[in-house]
This record gives structure tokens, sequence and C-alpha cells, in this order.
């Protein structure tokens, strides 16, 4: 069927569901991960694909978002993540920015579940309830949450936090950790918004982890950013390195999956930006 304007219709059937079907998945499945040694406020970042990391202090692993699922229900993982949960080490906190399914993985949660502490926003314990956590603790937007070392603070996000369609009442946002005078931004999943503005007035960031997939959705709704934004996003937060992620892993939207960091290096490098962007390969420890 063809547009007015001469561009073939487009579906989420043909364009997004069955190519991601017949598409073998990619990278690469490492069965031995070293994690690195640290010392005093370093960091270790560590990429599983999407928006799930693992982040490491000298007292204490982190996981956000962490989803190891081959399948968001009929949509298939394109690529591995790098590592398997076997390989991971002791984890003493969990973060969930919000309930959708490609960030809470109920069953990913449920194997890393070791009796100790998950945050999420508000109205979404209850979907974590029961699935081994010692305590569950729910934030509001700007709420801070201390566990060792780390302060953990929910901060706003232009999304939306739906588990099902007309489950309108559950939080969302990004976090912001703490650890000995440095700071890492997860943004979670979100449009571009003056609140990056807000977020940068509350720490300086070192680290910045931003989405920049997504943006060609089949329902047209304006909650993810593109490279662009992310880039501005970036600028706003005053953060000295951007990470990427939310692309490459589930095929969400329309954009081929490679468009999204081509986008990104381009814009970066034409407003030079390049060297502070660090892309990562899924299973491998960086320190920062």
């Amino acid at each position: 069927m063809q547009l007015a304007e001469g561009r073939r219709k487009r579906s989420f059937l043909g364009d997004i569901l069955i190519p991601s079907l017949l598409e073998r998945r990619r990278g690469l499945r490492r069965r031995v991960i070293h994690f690195p040694a640290l010392i005093g406020n370093q960091i270790c970042i560590t990429w599983a694909g999407h928006a799930s990391f693992l982040i490491q202090t000298l007292e204490h692993s982190i996981l956000i978002d962490p989803n190891w699922a081959k399948w968001l229900k009929i949509i298939k993982r394109v690529r591995y993540p790098g590592f398997e949960l076997h390989d991971l080490p002791f984890i003493d906190l969990v973060l969930v920015t919000h309930a959708h399914f490609d960030h809470l993985d109920r069953k990913t949660l449920r194997a890393i579940a070791a009796d100790q502490s998950i945050i999420v926003p508000i109205n979404v314990g209850n979907l974590v309830h029961g699935l081994g956590f010692q305590k569950i603790q729910e934030l509001r937007t700007w709420q801070s949450y201390k566990h060792g070392l780390l302060q953990i603070t929910l901060t706003p996000a232009a999304h939306w936090g739906a588990r099902v369609l007309h489950d309108t009442h559950r939080g969302f946002g990004g976090f912001l950790i703490e650890y000995r005078g440095r700071t890492i931004f997860h943004c979670g999943d979100s449009a571009y918004f003056d609140g990056f503005k807000k977020i940068a007035q509350r720490r300086p960031i070192d680290v910045a982890l931003l989405p920049i997939g997504a943006y060609d959705p089949p329902l047209q709704r304006d909650v993810h950013m593109n490279p662009e934004e992310a880039l501005q996003a970036f600028q706003e937060l005053g953060a000295q390195i951007f990470i990427p992620m939310h692309y490459g892993t589930f095929r969400l939207s329309y954009e081929p999956l490679d468009e999204p960091l081509m986008r990104l290096l381009k814009q970066a490098t034409r407003i030079g930006l390049a060297t502070q962007i660090h892309v990562l390969l899924e299973g491998q420890p960086t320190v920062f």
C-alpha cells in the first residue's frame, strides 16, 4: 500500500517483528568474565545490553534494569548480553527504573534475588514482591535511599510507567547514584525534556547512561530520545562521559538496529563531543 507522499505504509509485523524472528542473534556469549580489582573511588561499569548495567565499586555491586531474557513476549532479543547470569558477582542492590517489560523482567530478577534490597519507583513494588528480595524500597521523584556508601535518588523522566495498557498509577524515572564524591546518572527511558537541566542542578555528574534508540515507534509516541536529543540532554546534564544504551538489543522501533549509534557518533563528532562518548560492548567491564 502506498501513502500519498509515495512512502510505503509500515507495519509492526512486517517491518519489526518478522525480521527480528528471522535474524540470528549477534554479539558474543563470553563464558568467562574477569571483573577488575578496584581501588579508591573507582567505578567499573559493565553493559549487558539494552538498559541493563552492572555497576561495581570497591564495596558494592549494583544491577540496574537487569534483563537477560531471550524474548520480550513475542519480540526476540537480537544481541547476546555478553555474559551469563551465573558470571555475576554477588549483587547487594538492584535498581529498576520502571515497570515496562524491557526494563523489569521478573524471571531475571528472580534469578538474581538473594535476600538483598531492591529499589523501584512508587507503586512498582508489588511487581517484585515474592521474587526473593529482602527489602523493597519504593521511591517518589527526588526521594533518596542510602545503602552503605551509596545514595540513590529517583529522578524525573518524560515517559510512562504502565505494565499493561490501563495500568497508569505506577511511577517511573531515572537514578542518580552517588558514591565517594562521584555520580552516575542512569536515565531509564525518557523523551527529551527540560528536566535534564534540573537534574544537573542536583549534583555534578561524572557518567551519564543515556538512551539513544526506539525513537521511531509504531505508536508514534514521543517517549524516547533520538541520538541528537540525547546529546543535547548530555550537554544540559553537564556530564563528563556519555555511555549510550537502549539500542541494538530488541527491535522496538522502525529505525535500523545500527542507526542510533551511527547517528550519535556522527553528531558527536560534528559538535566536538566525540572524545566524551564511550561505547561499551556487552560483557566488557570498563573502569572509570
